[in-house]
């Protein structure tokens, strides 16, 4: 059976271009990137209704810290009760903890600047967490995957080469989205060359 949770199938839909969904495991709530609306959704479990509250940004495109600017990627972290968000037209990755008005910086730049080196990102597509808090990013425009120890903002290239896209082995173009398995490989949607790729745990 396929049940409707979010937006509408007539009428005026209420999710514009949605992109990334991350479920709270605790509550069943889940948390949709209304990405051309610039917002992010929470729609609670049992989901009887289609209609959502907005939880970050609704504040219109930009780049200030009440603002999101395409978000895409999308993981909530139940140890501090928040979003991580793939903001990607501002080239960052903010956190907002549910509740909060406004974001802080992650990683990547606070005003809407992209770049190739270990402190900044280019139209990023997702971000997940491991168990020990590090952060992993899918870095589209970069094409490659940074990797962030916790609470640091100068990252280490795990996966690519930065700025060379391509299609062989160790090479990447415009990654979408990743997963971690419980021994830490990673999987890489590597969009751009039409498959998916695994990169080992070292």
């Amino acid at each position: 059976m396929v049940f409707l949770i979010a937006g509408c199938t007539f009428g005026r839909p209420e999710l514009y271009y949605p992109s990334g969904i991350t479920l709270n495991p605790n509550t069943g709530d889940i948390y949709v990137s209304d990405s051309s609306n610039n917002r992010i959704m929470q729609y609670r479990y049992p989901y009887e209704s289609s209609w959502g509250t907005v939880v970050a940004g609704g504040n219109g495109y930009g780049y200030n810290n009440t603002q999101l600017s395409n978000p895409v990627g999308l993981y909530f972290d139940s140890s501090t009760n928040s979003l991580l968000i793939a903001n990607k037209d501002a080239h960052n990755i903010v956190r907002w903890v549910l509740g909060a008005s406004n974001w802080t910086l992650v990683a990547g730049s606070n005003n809407g600047i992209q770049g190739t080196t270990s402190t900044l990102l280019s139209f990023p597509n997702d971000v997940i967490l491991d168990s020990m808090g590090n952060i992993y990013v899918a870095d589209g425009g970069n094409s490659r995957v940074q990797f962030f120890l916790a609470g640091q903002s100068n990252g280490t290239t795990i996966a690519g080469v930065t700025a060379t896209p391509g299609g062989n082995a160790i090479l990447l173009s415009s990654p979408s989205s990743l997963v971690l398995d419980r021994q830490l490989n990673l999987y890489v949607s590597d969009t751009g060359n039409q498959r998916v790729q695994k990169f080992t745990r070292l």
